[in-house]
């Protein structure tokens, strides 16, 4: 559409919308072929365009909700009018239970407005906020997306980007500083794709893994297993790729926290989200802590279960650490591991000692079921410090120490650290051998497809955030 509207008859009208914009192009792409009705399309900020396309159409035949920035009307710039639109989208996606999709491309707000400007803002702010956790809402970010927009894209359950996107709350004047590398970086984007199509693909993929809404299931997919199984010593990615169907792992936010990993994924057709620690990256990190938490609440909104994968020695512990909130995003994580009511499996597949066992797969986490490998060691504290606590004697008998507390250690793994013990103590549920990890997740998710919890009556935990 042009930047200053004259119309005089519908058909003036539709002869002045400009099909090429990227606005147009963007929604045409997002949605199934004809399906995009767009709404309070003769709104006008004294008689210029709004600079916002928005309206509904489907995806795979399913009803979502959307609005896309106009960088060719007025720089996309930001007004009441351009404010009222976007917000008449989340009222509609909260009657209707669709999810809603933003794309953001926009210079900022038109200053001539003043204040009107910053009240267009708090109103499209406190749509996203209000709707989260009732439909799920997905921001693609592929021009400029700063200052007010930026938080308000932040606040979806997921962001997606074009590669060549900028998005910052107060531009550095450094272009690397504002890209969307950095953003991947600093865990704001979850998606980084090349372009602009592959970005908006992946939006298409993962609003066909995510319910309508809150209130709804999860879709069904057809699936093919996967080609090998699960297996000691596997890498993290190789044991998502064993449990999960085939082709059906989608990892999330791949640069921050890397002593976590999140993905959506579907198990038997069964929509899930997999978290597991990487303990090639070291202990648990505050970054990771925080990644999982927050992917686990999501799950938990829209009732995916979570599958958790437990091979960490513990929480990062140092100085920089505790500067960093360490300690707070740890707590932030059990906190939201124990708040989620829907199904929680947790498997065992390698190291999980102390706090990290609590948090993660034990009771603390309220998992429904855990498993263990075969070869897992469970532990209060780690090998070496139970055998000074616990076998102190038997070193002092010892000539060569350092090799004595090494062998003590293997077989405290293998005695009071094993995962049998821990299972004699009804501490886990079954101990299984790695290959039949992908059918033990699969029935026990199929088992826990029914469960419901009443919790106790409040308004809201006050998560250490």
């Amino acid at each position: 559409m042009n930047s200053e509207i004259k119309v005089q008859s519908l058909a003036d009208f539709r002869n002045s919308i400009d099909e090429t914009t990227p606005a147009r192009k963007r929604i045409s792409s997002l949605l199934d072929p004809e399906s995009f009705v767009e709404l309070d399309a003769f709104a006008a900020s004294n008689g210029e365009s709004c600079g916002v396309v928005t309206g509904y159409g489907y995806v795979d035949g399913n009803p979502v909700y959307v609005f896309s920035q106009d960088i060719k009307a007025a720089s996309g710039a930001v007004t009441m009018a351009h404010s009222k639109k976007i917000k008449k989208v989340y009222e509609l996606a909260a009657k209707t239970g669709s999810p809603v999709v933003g794309i953001y491309d926009s210079n900022g707000a038109k200053l001539t407005e003043g204040v009107d400007a910053l009240a267009a803002y708090g109103e499209m702010l406190a749509s996203v906020n209000n709707l989260s956790g009732v439909v799920p809402q997905i921001s693609l970010v592929l021009g400029t997306c700063a200052g007010t927009a930026a938080m308000m894209a932040c606040s979806a359950d997921l962001v997606v980007m074009s590669k060549k996107a900028e998005f910052f709350l107060a531009s550095s004047g450094d272009t690397a500083k504002d890209s969307a590398q950095a953003a991947a970086k600093s865990g704001t984007a979850h998606l980084v794709a090349e372009n602009d199509d592959a970005a908006i693909e992946q939006v298409k993929k993962l609003l066909s893994m995510l319910p309508s809404n809150n209130l709804s299931a999860a879709p069904l997919f057809d699936f093919a297993a996967p080609d090998t199984a699960a297996a000691a010593g596997s890498s993290v990615r190789d044991i998502f790729a064993a449990v999960a169907d085939a082709d059906s792992v989608v990892e999330l936010q791949t640069q921050f926290g890397v002593s976590a990993v999140t993905a959506l994924a579907t198990v038997n057709g069964n929509v899930a989200g997999l978290v597991a620690t990487d303990r090639e990256n070291g202990a648990l990190c505050a970054d990771g802590a925080s990644k999982i938490a927050r992917f686990v609440r999501l799950c938990d909104a829209f009732n995916i279960p979570v599958v958790t994968f437990v091979d960490v020695e513990g929480f990062r512990v140092s100085a920089e650490s505790e500067l960093a909130g360490g300690i707070r995003e740890i707590a932030k994580l059990a906190h939201a591991y124990a708040e989620a009511t829907t199904a929680k499996v947790s498997v065992i597949t390698g190291a999980a000692y102390g706090s990290a066992y609590v948090a993660l797969a034990g009771k603390g986490a309220n998992a429904d079921v855990v498993f263990a490998w075969e070869n897992a060691t469970v532990s209060a504290l780690n090998p070496e410090a139970s055998v000074e606590l616990f076998w102190h004697d038997k070193l002092k008998k010892t000539k060569n120490l350092a090799q004595s507390r090494a062998e003590l250690a293997e077989e405290y793994k293998c005695t009071l650290g094993s995962a049998f013990e821990a299972a004699k103590g009804g501490h886990i549920d079954a101990v299984i051998d790695p290959a039949e990890t992908r059918m033990s997740v699969a029935s026990a998710l199929d088992m826990l497809a029914g469960k419901r919890v009443s919790k106790l009556p409040k308004k809201h935990g006050n998560m250490p955030l």
